[in-house]
C-alpha cells in the first residue's frame, strides 16, 4: 500500500504505522503517541489531540480497498493511525473482532437504498442502537488493551446529549481496572436513552441526572480536567468526542459509504459522493474532513437541527453561540458548543495553534466568534450545511415512510430532509446514526406507528439507579467528591480482598426503582 503525508511521514501496509504522533489544537503541549491521545480527555492546554500529519492515500489504494468490508476498513484505517509498536497489527485485528462482535448486523454496518436515490447507511446495529456504539466499542478494547498491560485504573468522564452515555457504558461496564462517571441532562434525554444509561447496574458505572442542558453539563467537565493535579491524581479521561480514539474509528464510516455509493471507480479521477452528515458535537463531521483530507473524493454536508451553529459558521464564518438552546426532536444534536469545530478550524488553517488558541481562548471568553476571512472561505469550500427546523424532520420521517415504509430516526431525518431539497441526482449517502426505535416520541409526532425491539420494551421494567444533581449545586465539587470516594472505597475493597477473599458491596448513589 502506497501512503505519504505532508511533511513527510510514510506508512507501509503490513504492520501499523511506522511512526505517528499527536499533538494539541492549541500548541501548548508536547507530542503524544496513540496511547498517550487514547487515554487524555482534553489536552494540558485546553485543546484537542489530532494527528501530526494526516496519511495521504493514492488512487490505486482506494480502489483495492472498495472491496473491503466495513470490519476489514476499519482495521486498515487504525494502522495508520495507530504504531505497531503499540498494539501489533494482529492483536489490532483481533481487538477490532472483539469489539464487534456484539453487533447484530453480521456486516456491522448495512446501506439501504431507498426510493428517489435516498441511500441511508445504518450505524446503529450495536447494542444500544446508535452509531456511537461502533467507535466507542473498539476504543473501550484499546484502553482495555492497555490497561491490562499497565495494570492501571482510569476514571472516565462523560457529558451526554443521549447516545454516548449508553455507548460509553456499554463499552467498559463491569471492567474492575475503570470507572466511568456519566452527566447526562435530565428531560433533554428521551425515556429510552435515559434508561439505557440508569438501568446498567455495575460497580463501576454511575449515572447522574443533571437538572440542566447538554452544554450545561460539560462545565464541570471541563473544569475537573483543567485541574491537572486531580485529573493525574485519579487518571481522568474522557470518552466523548474529544477522545481522538472515537474520530479515528468514525473515518471508516465515509470510506465505506463512498465505497458503497460511488457509481464505478474505473475512471481517473475517481468520482465525487456527497456524505450528508447529521452532526451536534461534529465528531462524525470532522471524521469526514479527514477522510478529505486523506484523499477521499467526498463532498461534505453538516446537517443540523435548529441549533443551528455550525451551519452558521459554514455560512457566514458566525460561530457564536444563540441566546438560548432549541429541545428539538433529533434531540442528541441540541448542542450549541460544537468542541469539534477546533479539530476542522485546526485542519483548515494549515495546523495553526497559534492562530486556533486565539479564536478558541476569544469563542470562550465571549461565547461569540467571527471566523477570519480566509479561514470561512476555506470552511465554506469544505463544508456544505443545512438547518432542519422540526416541522422538516416531522415531513421528511412521513415521506420516507410513505415511498420505503421505512422509518428514519428524527437525526437521520435531518440528513433525509437535505436529501430531499436537493434537485439533482448526484451521488449521495446519508449517514444514519441511530434507530428509530429509540425516539417513540419523534415516530408519533410525524403520525406513525413506532417499532420496539424486545430488548428497548424490556428497559422500562428494570430497576434503576442514578444520581441527582440540583440546579444551584455544585456539580464538579460534587463530582470530584464521588471520584474520591469511590478510589477510597476501591482501595479499602481491595484490602478487604486480599485479606479475607470475600466479595465487596455495591458502591453508589440513588437507587430508583
Amino acid at each position: 500500500m502506497s501512503t505519504s503525508a505532508k511533511g513527510g511521514w510514510a506508512a507501509s501496509g503490513g504492520g501499523g504505522s511506522a511512526s505517528m504522533e499527536y499533538v494539541s489544537t492549541r500548541g501548548g503541549t508536547g507530542t503524544v503517541d496513540f496511547e498517550g491521545a487514547l487515554f487524555s480527555g482534553y489536552a494540558p492546554d485546553q485543546g484537542l489531540f489530532m494527528p501530526q500529519h494526516i496519511p495521504l492515500l493514492d488512487g490505486d489504494t482506494l480502489r483495492r480497498w472498495s472491496s473491503l468490508s466495513y470490519r476489514e476498513l476499519v482495521k486498515e484505517l487504525c494502522s495508520l493511525f495507530i504504531t505497531a509498536g503499540l498494539i501489533p497489527r494482529s492483536m489490532l485485528n483481533d481487538l477490532i473482532d472483539r469489539a464487534f462482535s456484539r453487533f447484530r448486523h453480521k456486516d456491522v454496518v448495512h446501506l439501504s437504498k431507498l426510493k428517489d436515490g435516498l441511500n441511508v447507511l445504518e450505524l446503529w446495529h450495536g447494542v444500544t442502537y446508535a452509531f456511537k456504539d461502533l467507535s466507542l466499542s473498539c476504543t473501550g478494547q484499546f484502553l482495555q488493551y492497555f490497561l491490562e498491560k499497565k495494570q492501571k485504573h482510569v476514571t472516565i468522564l462523560v457529558g451526554t446529549s443521549g447516545d454516548t452515555g449508553s455507548s460509553a457504558i456499554e463499552s467498559v461496564r463491569g471492567q474492575k481496572n475503570m470507572d466511568i462517571f456519566v452527566l447526562l441532562p435530565k428531560g433533554f434525554c428521551t425515556q429510552i436513552q435515559e434508561l439505557q444509561m440508569t438501568t446498567v447496574i455495575e460497580d463501576n458505572v454511575h449515572v447522574f441526572a443533571a437538572h440542566g442542558n447538554s452544554d450545561e453539563i460539560d462545565e464541570p467537565i471541563k473544569e475537573l480536567f483543567a485541574d491537572v493535579d486531580f485529573a493525574r491524581k485519579y487518571n481522568l479521561m474522557s470518552l466523548n468526542s474529544v477522545n481522538w480514539s472515537r474520530i479515528m474509528v468514525q473515518i471508516a464510516h465515509h470510506f465505506y459509504a463512498y465505497f458503497q455509493c460511488a457509481p464505478s471507480l474505473d475512471t481517473t479521477p475517481l468520482p465525487v459522493v456527497e456524505i450528508v452528515v447529521p452532526t451536534g458535537g461534529g465528531g462524525n463531521i470532522t471524521a469526514g474532513c479527514i477522510a478529505q483530507k486523506m484523499g477521499l473524493p467526498i463532498r461534505l454536508v453538516a446537517a443540523v437541527n435548529s441549533n443551528d451553529i455550525i451551519h452558521r459558521t459554514v455560512q457566514h464564518g458566525d460561530f457564536s453561540l444563540s441566546e438560548s438552546m432549541k429541545a428539538t426532536l433529533a434531540s442528541a444534536m441540541d448542542i450549541q458548543e460544537p468542541y469539534n469545530v477546533e479539530r476542522i478550524l485546526w485542519l483548515l488553517s494549515g495546523s495553526d495553534s497559534h492562530l486556533i488558541k486565539t479564536l478558541m481562548e476569544r469563542f470562550s471568553a465571549s461565547k461569540s466568534l467571527t471566523l477570519p476571512e480566509d479561514l470561512h472561505r476555506k470552511l465554506s469550500e469544505t463544508l456544505r450545511s443545512c438547518s432542519a427546523s422540526d416541522e422538516d424532520i416531522v415531513r421528511a420521517m412521513q415521506r420516507c415512510w410513505e415511498e420505503n415504509h421505512y422509518l428514519l430516526c428524527p437525526h437521520s431525518a435531518v440528513a433525509a430532509h437535505y436529501h430531499y431539497s436537493q434537485p439533482d441526482g448526484a451521488p449521495r449517502c446519508c449517514l444514519a446514526p441511530a434507530s428509530a426505535a429509540k425516539f417513540q416520541d419523534a415516530v408519533l409526532r410525524a403520525g406513525l406507528v413506532p417499532q420496539l425491539p424486545p430488548e428497548i420494551t424490556a428497559l422500562t421494567a428494570m430497576e434503576t439507579r442514578s444520581t441527582p444533581l440540583d440546579r444551584g449545586q455544585d456539580w464538579a465539587q460534587a463530582l470530584r467528591g464521588w471520584i474520591e470516594a469511590m478510589a477510597q472505597w476501591r482501595e479499602a475493597r481491595g484490602h478487604c480482598l486480599a485479606a479475607s477473599g470475600q466479595q465487596g458491596i455495591t458502591g453508589q448513589g440513588v437507587t430508583q426503582t
